[in-house]
């Protein structure tokens, strides 16, 4: 049977405890501290961030740790990635979420931490996406991602697509800004067969769910008690 691990608590605290080199890959979607054009609009809570005009109320509970300013947020992700990458094997990869406001800082803050930056992957989210009467559709969010170190040479497998085209809401959705299970098993394929991956912003286990399906290991971190909850029920299915 494959392994799974989820820790409760702070990210920043919970990585602390974890030893070093030990992970395959990070794969994690933090929060972004975005979605606005004004400091106002980046303080709001979640679920009326994340909301476009004309849906119905966000059903999905709020999760803390996405107000911070430009300044903060650059901080705070280079300690939580330089952590990451203390636990991160020699050779191993990292896969971190952004969108387009925070893509120059994210990009920034996986170099300070020692990470070597490899590539920016893009999740094309389909017409569905937030739409801009005469102007560009905001259809896309990105994947930086790296490495600790050289990356091993794979001669016997396939090169890994680019990119990703899949709705926001294919599979159903568990979290106000949960990834789709398709798209994630794209992206757990940088990690070897029968390896670990951790994610230290775990939010309802949609990596751990591609994990199980994909037959790697998977360790995961959730501040709040109930996405918490919503991953491990979802975990105990995917690695039965």
């Amino acid at each position: 049977m494959t392994e799974f691990v989820t820790y409760q608590g702070d990210a920043l605290a919970r990585l602390a405890e974890l030893p070093s080199e030990h992970y395959d890959a990070v794969i994690t979607d933090p929060p972004y501290s975005s979605g606005g054009t004004f400091r106002s609009d980046r303080q709001q809570a979640t679920g009326q961030k994340y909301t476009q005009t004309g849906e119905k109320k966000n059903p999905f509970s709020d999760f803390p740790g996405d107000n911070r300013d430009g300044r903060s947020f650059l901080y705070w992700m280079t300690l939580v990635l330089s952590e990451t990458y203390r636990v991160t094997k020699n050779g191993g990869t990292i896969a971190l979420f952004t969108d387009w406001r925070q893509l120059p800082t994210v990009s920034d803050a996986l170099q300070a931490a020692g990470f070597v930056w490899r590539g920016v992957y893009v999740w094309d989210k389909t017409l569905a996406a937030r739409p801009r009467k005469g102007y560009f559709r905001q259809q896309a969010e990105f994947v930086v991602w790296g490495s600790k170190g050289p990356l091993p040479a794979k001669p016997e497998l396939p090169a890994l697509p680019g990119l990703t085209t899949c709705s926001v809401n294919k599979g159903g959705r568990f979290h106000q800004t949960g990834k789709p299970v398709e798209l994630m098993k794209a992206i757990v394929q940088v990690c070897p067969e029968g390896g670990t991956v951790l994610d230290p912003f775990m939010g309802s286990g949609s990596t751990g769910v591609a994990c199980g399906e994909l037959g790697r290991k998977f360790h995961g971190i959730e501040y709040t008690d109930h996405y918490h909850e919503v991953a491990r029920e979802r975990l105990a299915q995917a690695f039965q």
